[in-house]
C-alpha cells in the first residue's frame, strides 16, 4: 500500500534526479518501468554502464525535473539526496500531478556517523562542492512539512550498520553526487582527490569503517 511508501497501480516509478540511478537500476526488479530523471548526460551515461544500467524496463531522461517529459501516471515517485537542488515552487506541484491516486512520493537518504577524520573532509568538500550549506535530507523534508509544502505520511529509519570501505572507493562515491561529479568540477577533480587523500594520510587511513542508517520519508506534496 502507498501509505508504507510502495508502488501502487500502475507499477511505474519515477526517480527524480536519478544521479548514475542507485535508486533507479535497483527498483526495475519491482516495477513494469522505473523513469529515471537527471539533468546531467554524463551522469546518465555512466548510469547505463553500471549493473542494471541497461535493463530494458529502465528509460532514462535527460533532463531537469522541472520540465523533462514524462508519462504519468506513476505509482511511486522517488527521490534521493536531490531535493535541495531543485526549483521546489514548480516541482512539488508537478509532482502531485503525475502522482497516481493514493501513490507517494518517496525522499530517501543515508545517515552517516564518519569517525574523527570528517570535519577535515567536510571542510574539503564545502570547498569544491557549489553546495556550502549542508542540510540532512530528512530534515530538508521535516522543513517542507513544517512549512506546509509536502504532506508527510510516514517516516522509516534502518538499524545502523557498520560499512567498511578503502578509501579511495570513497572519494570515488562522493564523484558520484551531484555537485562534486568530475564532469562538474573539470580540473579542479585532480586536486579534490589529492586534498581527501592528504587527509586520509595524515590519519594513518586506508579504509574507512563508519555507522549507516538508511532513512526514508514518505508522503505527497501538498
Amino acid at each position: 500500500p502507498s501509505r508504507n511508501g510502495r508502488t501502487v497501480a500502475p507499477r511505474r516509478i519515477l526517480d527524480v534526479g536519478a544521479g548514475t540511478g542507485a535508486l533507479a537500476r535497483r527498483m526495475v526488479a519491482s516495477a513494469e518501468r522505473v523513469d529515471a530523471v537527471d539533468p546531467s548526460a554524463a551522469m546518465i551515461e555512466e548510469g547505463r554502464r553500471l549493473p542494471g544500467g541497461d535493463d530494458p524496463r529502465l528509460r532514462w531522461i535527460a533532463g531537469r525535473a522541472e520540465d523533462a517529459p514524462l508519462s504519468p501516471p506513476y505509482g511511486l515517485i522517488t527521490a534521493g539526496a536531490s531535493l535541495h537542488w531543485l526549483d521546489l515552487d514548480v516541482v512539488l506541484p508537478r509532482l502531485r500531478a503525475v502522482l497516481a491516486p493514493d501513490a507517494v512520493t518517496a525522499i530517501v537518504d543515508a545517515e552517516i556517523v564518519h569517525g574523527a577524520y570528517w570535519p577535515d573532509v567536510l571542510a574539503i568538500i564545502r570547498e569544491y562542492s557549489e553546495a556550502h550549506d549542508h542540510t540532512e535530507t530528512a530534515d530538508f523534508v521535516e522543513n517542507l512539512g513544517t512549512s506546509g509544502q509536502f504532506l508527510i505520511q510516514g517516516r522509516r529509519s534502518t538499524e545502523p550498520v557498520w560499512f567498511e570501505q578503502p578509501t579511495e572507493e570513497y572519494i570515488e562515491m562522493l564523484h558520484s553526487t551531484s555537485t562534486l561529479a568530475r564532469v562538474r568540477l573539470g580540473d579542479r577533480a585532480v586536486r579534490f582527490d589529492a586534498d581527501l587523500r592528504a587527509v586520509f594520510a595524515r590519519y594513518g587511513l586506508e579504509r574507512l569503517r563508519f555507522e549507516v542508517t538508511g532513512v526514508a520519508i514518505w508522503g505527497r506534496p501538498a
